[in-house]
């Protein structure tokens, strides 16, 4: 599957689908997401014990379900069984850790863009990416592209499928500076670097753009529209949004 040289980002992403407004990663935050008009979401990846792709931002279960331990301790079929809502609802209900499969064919159904963030389970960095290529190869859609903050995983990822668009996120200036970063990028030929709001400044954007990597900015807490407004008149690309009813 190729995609174009030039992938051009939505300004509005969706964070986690809307994980202010619904359950994180789930399909009722990710539907909610398109019904209020966007056009595109984020979701973090990894896989089971049995090698599915599923959505889950934490590396146990505790946090966002009502079960405990490693994800990768878990089969697909345990974790599809616990509650992923009443942590948000502080209810029970039905609302369940969904595969990527079933995103997939929903995102292709209704023709939105897609944000995959890698986020794997450590020392299984390449079995988890393999196993999403799998997924995404299946559905041969091009309206999709990767990110991580884990540099082994962007790697991997682009040296087994080059034509897929990749960002490299950096939250941790200690470890990759800006310089430093957009090297990174520039030799495995990431597309669009991911930074965070507090490391936000006019010339970290125009370092990046001079070397033709688009900016993304994400934030701990909701991004407001004036604050929006503020990055992309610095020409930042695209901007996570925990809740997007402001904007509207």
């Amino acid at each position: 599957m190729r995609l174009s040289s030039k992938f051009i980002l939505p300004k509005l992403i969706g964070h986690r689908g809307v994980k202010n407004l619904k359950p994180e990663n789930t399909l009722e935050s990710i539907t909610k997401a398109f019904d209020l008009g966007l056009e595109c979401v984020e979701i973090d990846v990894k896989v089971s014990k049995d090698n599915i792709p599923l959505l889950l931002h934490d590396d146990t279960l505790d946090r966002t379900t009502n079960g405990s331990g490693l994800v990768c301790n878990f089969t697909f079929d345990q974790i599809n069984h616990l509650d992923a809502g009443y942590y948000f609802y502080n209810a029970k209900t039905d609302i369940k850790v969904p595969s990527l499969r079933v995103v997939l064919d929903l995102i292709k159904k209704k023709q939105k863009y897609l944000n995959i963030e890698l986020k794997p389970n450590k020392n299984y960095e390449e079995l988890n990416v393999k196993n999403i290529l799998k997924e995404i190869n299946r559905i041969s859609y091009d309206k999709i592209y990767f990110s991580s903050f884990d540099l082994a995983s962007c790697i991997i990822l682009k040296e087994t499928e080059p034509y897929l668009q990749c960002g490299f996120l950096n939250d941790d200036n200690k470890k990759f500076n800006i310089d430093e970063t957009i090297d990174i990028c520039k030799k495995y030929n990431f597309f669009s670097c991911g930074i965070n709001l507090n490391f936000f400044s006019n010339s970290t954007v125009s370092k990046f753009e001079e070397n033709d990597i688009q900016v993304t900015v994400y934030a701990d807490n909701n991004i407001s529209k004036v604050q929006a407004q503020n990055l992309w008149s610095n020409n930042v690309a695209s901007i996570f949004i925990d809740d997007p009813t402001e904007y509207n």
